[in-house]
């Protein structure tokens, strides 16, 4: 489907009161009484826009540190997100066009630009911004490469060069047109900005990942890209360690990862576990330097301590520091952006027991905070100095129309946050006796200048070394590289690797001797480029080796990628490697999930393996839970025939599994042929309910779901799309949602239960833990009712109608009923509350 051209036409369609007003139209009448303020007005400080000077003077940083001012207006305004280029010029987004009102009005103007900043006399500070590209609407993303740069503005993804020189794109090249919804002419409101493809980078494995976009690519010259299926990850932010990790978040949940290729978790529909996304923090509690009343939920006290908000809930743009001019205990550790609440919170991340963990660095206290109301640090980066940069938005308005509250919309009227607009610093974190470093121009150096710069102590220049090299392909650096990789220096050998995996010029010796590395990094680099020799001459050798390795592989991290890699065989051999690795290190906490992503098809097998051999018993369950996925008759008749013949211990573990997620099968059973006869064995009840035959009789009460009319195949059609552009970031296309953090929708019971509860639920979002398919969630949603009827009534019959779901569609009209019933509502939703409507 054409998504712009799709939603444009069925929403311009819609009435002219589409969009509903919060004050108005959401809450019913003027009669409704917004919740009040639950801080004293004498304890809230000034809200008035102060200048740079004045704002620093605002700011608490960590003992052992000091803030810098790097730039402010007029140089930039309005900056969303930055990123240096390999001639230490800070390319900047600015998104002039974010809330010009209280009610979003104008946001589709072309007002967006991406400047490219530099300091011409290295003080530290710049001093000169050119306009590389302008008229954008709400612009999300740059990435500078080849001849210019990645730029992004939903649903737009173009490669934008500058071939004569001048620092101004000569034209926009499409690279991709469904990174995000389009803003919509008329119906700026439809496209929410926190949300849509962003922070583009440029990983260890030369892929280019992002935030919020189920795409990556990869450079492949004069402004062509190779495009690969990713997973959707995060809201804003995305970030890298050393071993290639990437880190991202939610707006509650302030730090996620991934501890392998989120590619890897796409291989296998049969397991729908997390597939490594991981959740270090041991809390989400925050501490704010000011009392925090300017915040969608301030309202509700078991949010807030001492007049401020307790937790994490604007979260955004985590960063690992790899540079080289904090103090060593700094290197590795998360750092992460809290817009609402005025603050950067810093993390100690270690490994414990083969679970990364992170820990608070400071007590009851954070890295960076303001008592200024309008300091928000929505971005960070590690510049060529080493210094860590913050973008700070600075904004009075943080929370965008979709989903601001009643309360919070009376609050910026109350204490005038609306404007000004087009504001913006960015200050660099230094140690207290840092001195200035001049930024280097690694664009001029030569290509074998740049080979011993992959060993540099800072990140920044590692990577954009590595970048330049892969870009330049120049061959005449693999001897060099190659030398490299024999280097004294880990991370040198590491990013030597993969520069050659780059340019195309990687050999099998180069990899057989580092996979024996001393170093893990590097151990955990050499498994994964050598996925490269599974398919060829090659073949034989890598996969015996890999075999091998994996029965004395110390590391967990590299376990992980061993059982990644030797899921890409596709063999048996290699399957039963992977078992024998699952006994080996039965306590590993990602080990399991790594097997099942990589044996797709072949679950069955491996099942019967570990029955006959004993190795890997622990992942029959998992395994017989995948072959029930797979809803395959035959599949499915042969694993209940190894149950009959299985004793009694192994058939419980087997068939435990195989009923794990029965509830999936309450619409869509397994067809089989007959009735097996091994259903009358005692203990086979959940199995039978899992299955069909001709014959057996319908459950008490079905009734097939009745066909769409035309206006509701219509509204189903547009729900698609506008889910795509709202829902999917936390959900997920496939409404599998995101583990800890949004439930599934897929099998939801709130989805397909009463059209009641989930009415109240968009529109007026819930909060608190709920229980969804047996699991609890402690969520945040956001109301959505500001959309109204009717594009809600779309996204919901979609629901109900997508992934085989057979419920009764939601119309306009009933939500307009529900909205008129709850019009004096002002709070989101409880599970208590909700479980009391029928």
């Amino acid at each position: 489907m054409n998504f712009t051209r799709t939603l444009l036409s069925r929403i311009l369609a819609l009435p002219v009161l589409f969009f509903v007003s919060t004050a108005d139209a959401q809450n019913g009448d003027a009669m409704v009484k917004v919740p009040p303020s639950l801080v004293p007005a004498e304890l809230v400080p000034d809200t008035r826009a102060l200048s740079a000077d004045e704002e620093w003077k605002t700011f608490q940083v960590a003992p052992g540190y000091r803030v810098e001012l790097a730039a402010s207006e007029p140089l930039v305004g309005d900056p969303i997100f930055a990123q240096f280029g390999p001639d230490g010029r800070l390319w900047v987004v600015e998104m002039l066009g974010y809330m010009p009102d209280i009610e979003g009005n104008r946001e589709d103007e072309p007002v967006g630009r991406i400047v490219v900043l530099k300091d011409t006399d290295g003080d530290g500070r710049f001093d000169q911004s050119k306009v590389f590209l302008d008229q954008l609407i709400m612009p999300r993303t740059v990435l500078p490469i080849g001849e210019g740069a990645l730029v992004g503005a939903p649903p737009m993804l173009w490669y934008c060069p500058d071939k004569n020189g001048d620092d101004k794109a000569d034209e926009k090249i499409e690279v991709a047109k469904d990174a995000g919804a389009q803003t919509i002419p008329g119906r700026p409101e439809l496209a929410n900005p926190e949300h849509g493809a962003n922070s583009p980078l440029w990983a260890l494995d030369n892929w280019i990942y992002f935030a919020e976009y189920a795409a990556r690519f990869r450079w492949r010259g004069a402004g062509a890209f190779e495009r690969s299926l990713s997973s959707m990850r995060g809201q804003y932010g995305l970030s890298q360690d050393d071993f290639g990790r990437l880190y991202y978040n939610f707006n509650s949940g302030h730090l996620q990862g991934d501890m392998w290729p989120s590619h890897y978790r796409l291989r296998n529909p049969n397991y729908e576990k997390s597939g490594g996304r991981i959740s270090p923090p041991v809390n989400q509690a925050v501490w704010p330097i000011r009392v925090t009343p300017g915040t969608n939920r301030a309202y509700i006290p078991e949010n807030m301590a001492g007049y401020k908000l307790k937790n994490f809930t604007a979260a955004c743009s985590p960063w690992i520091y790899r540079g080289d001019l904090f103090p060593e205990d700094a290197l590795g550790n998360a750092f992460a952006c809290e817009p609402a609440l005025h603050l950067v919170k810093r993390d100690i991340l270690t490994l414990e027991k083969g679970k990364l963990v992170a820990r608070e660095a400071y007590d009851q206290r954070e890295f960076l905070a303001s008592t200024d109301e309008r300091f928000r640090p929505v971005s960070m980066t590690t510049g060529p100095d080493g210094a860590l940069y913050v973008i700070d938005f600075y904004r009075g308005i943080i929370q965008h129309r979709i989903s601001l509250s009643p309360y919070l919309e009376k609050y910026i009227q109350e204490h005038d946050l609306v404007n000004p607009r087009g504001l913006g610093r960015i200050w660099r974190i230094v140690p207290e006796n840092a001195k200035t470093r001049p930024a280097p121009n690694l664009a001029k150096l030569g290509s074998a200048e740049l080979v011993p710069i992959l060993a540099h102590t800072n990140s920044w220049h590692r990577e954009t070394a590595q970048r330049l090299l892969v870009e330049r392909a120049d061959a005449g650096v693999v001897p060099a590289l190659e030398a490299l990789t024999r280097s004294d220096a880990a991370l040198g050998r590491m990013h030597a690797l993969w520069t050659l995996d780059g340019m195309g010029k990687t050999t099998w010796p180069v990899i057989e001797a580092a996979l024996a590395d001393a170093d893990a990094r590097v151990r955990n680099s050499a498994v994964r480029i050598a996925e490269m020799f599974l398919a060829g001459k090659g073949r034989a050798a890598a996969v015996t080796r890999l075999i091998a390795l994996s029965a004395t592989e110390p590391d967990s991290q590299v376990q992980i990628q061993i059982a990644l890699t030797l899921g890409e065989c596709q063999d048996s051999a290699a399957d039963q490697a992977m078992a024998a690795m699952a006994s080996r290190v039965p306590d590993h906490p990602y080990l399991t999930d790594a097997i099942l992503s990589g044996v797709k098809g072949r679950e069955l097998e491996l099942l019967e393996h570990c029955l006959a051999s004993g190795s890997g018993k622990h992942l029959i369950p998992s395994l017989a839970g995948c072959v029930a996925s797979e809803r395959n008759p035959a599949r499915v008749s042969r694993l209940l025939a190894l149950a009959e013949k299985a004793g009694a211990t192994p058939r419980k573990t087997l068939l435990a599994g195989f009923t794990a997620n029965a509830a999936d099968f309450t619409r869509r059973k397994v067809k089989l042929e007959a009735r097996p006869a091994f259903l009358d064995t005692p203990g086979t009840e959940k199995v039978a309910d899992m299955l069909t035959w001709p014959g057996k009789p319908a459950p008490a009460g079905f009734k097939p779901p009745r066909p769409l009319t035309a206006d509701e195949l219509s509204r189903f059609e547009m729900g698609k799309a506008l889910y795509s552009g709202i829902c999917a970031g936390c959900h997920q296309p496939s409404g599998s949602g995101l583990d800890g953090i949004a439930p599934p929708l897929i099998d939801s019971e709130w989805v397909n239960g009463s059209p009641e509860r989930l009415s109240r639920i968009v529109l007026h979002g819930v909060r608190g833990y709920i229980t969804v398919k047996k699991r609890r969630y402690q969520l945040d949603m956001p109301p959505l009712g500001a959309l109204g009827d009717e594009p809600l009534a779309a996204i919901l019959t979609y629901l109900r109608r997508e992934w085989e779901h057979g419920s009764d569609p939601i119309s306009p009209d009933f939500l307009k009923a529900v909205r008129e019933k709850e019009g004096k509502r002002t709070d989101s939703w409880t599970e208590q509350e909700l479980l009391k409507i029928p």
